[in-house]
C-alpha cells in the first residue's frame, strides 16, 4: 500500500495570455518519465481562464475527457455552456475537433483524460447536472453515476466537507484525490486547494475537513500502467 502527496504548488505550470494551467502529470514540454500517469489517468489539469480565453479548435482521439467547472462558465464550441454543478464526458473515439473558452467571466475548470479500453468508435459527448452532497460521496462518472466513461472500473465521485466532518476515500487498487477547494487532512496529512493524494493498494484513508472543502476522487478497480506521455502523443490540449 502507498500514499503519495502531490502539492499543487509543485505542479508543472503552463502560462499564456489569459490562461494558467497546472498539470498533475508529464505533459508536452513538461516531461517527467517518472510521472506519466496514474493507472488510466494520463492528464489531470487545473485551468484558470480570463473571459474569452481558452483553447481554440484542437483535435483529440482515443481519449476519455471529463470536465468539471469550479467557477464561471466554459463555452464548448461556442454553442453550449458548462457551469458549476454539471459534469461533461467527451469520448473522443476516432477523432473530434472542439474548442473550449471562458464564456464572458473568469473561469476555473478541471479536466481529466483517461485512456479508453477500446480505441476508435464514434465520438460522443454527454453532460449531466449533479448535486454534490455534503458528507457523503456523490457518483459523478462511472457505475451508478449519471454519466459513463469508456474505462471499466473507473469512477469519479465528489463530496463537500464542512470543518470537522469526516469521510473515507473510496477503497480501490488506485485512488486519486484532488482538493478542489478548501482544505482537509488526509491520513493526518494537511492538504490545501490544488493538492492531490495518490493512494495505491486498497488503503483505507480518512479525510477530515479543515475548512469547507470540495473533493473530487477518481477510483480505479484494476491497476493499470500505460507508460505513455500524453503530451507526446496525438492528444492535443
Amino acid at each position: 500500500m502507498g500514499i503519495d502527496v502531490r502539492r499543487g504548488s509543485e505542479r508543472f505550470l503552463t502560462s499564456s495570455p489569459g490562461r494558467v494551467t497546472r498539470h498533475s502529470f508529464s505533459f508536452g514540454p513538461h516531461y517527467d518519465p517518472e510521472n506519466l500517469g496514474f493507472g488510466p489517468l494520463v492528464c489531470h489539469d487545473d485551468h484558470t481562464l480570463d473571459p474569452g480565453a481558452g483553447f481554440p479548435d484542437h483535435r483529440h482521439s482515443d481519449v476519455e475527457i471529463v470536465t468539471w467547472v469550479v467557477r464561471g462558465a466554459l463555452s464548448h464550441d461556442g454553442s453550449s455552456l458548462l457551469r458549476p454543478g454539471q459534469v461533461a464526458v467527451q469520448s473522443a473515439g476516432s477523432g473530434v475537433v472542439h474548442s473550449e473558452r471562458a464564456a464572458g467571466v473568469p473561469t476555473r475548470f478541471l479536466q481529466a483524460w483517461l485512456r479508453p479500453d477500446a480505441p476508435g468508435g464514434a465520438p460522443v459527448r454527454d453532460v449531466a447536472d449533479v448535486a454534490v452532497a455534503a458528507g457523503r460521496w456523490t457518483p459523478l462518472v462511472g457505475p451508478d453515476a449519471p454519466l459513463a466513461v469508456g474505462v471499466a472500473g473507473a469512477a469519479l465521485a465528489g463530496v463537500r466537507l464542512e470543518r470537522g466532518r469526516r469521510v473515507r476515500l473510496p477503497v480501490a487498487p488506485l485512488v486519486h484525490l484532488h482538493v478542489t477547494t478548501g482544505a482537509v487532512t488526509a491520513d493526518e496529512e494537511p492538504l490545501a486547494e490544488g493538492d492531490a493524494l495518490r493512494v495505491s493498494g486498497g488503503a483505507s484513508v480518512e479525510v477530515v475537513g479543515a475548512e469547507e472543502a470540495l473533493l473530487l476522487a477518481w477510483s480505479f478497480a484494476a491497476p493499470m500502467s500505460f507508460g505513455v506521455d500524453a503530451g507526446r502523443t496525438h492528444l492535443a490540449d
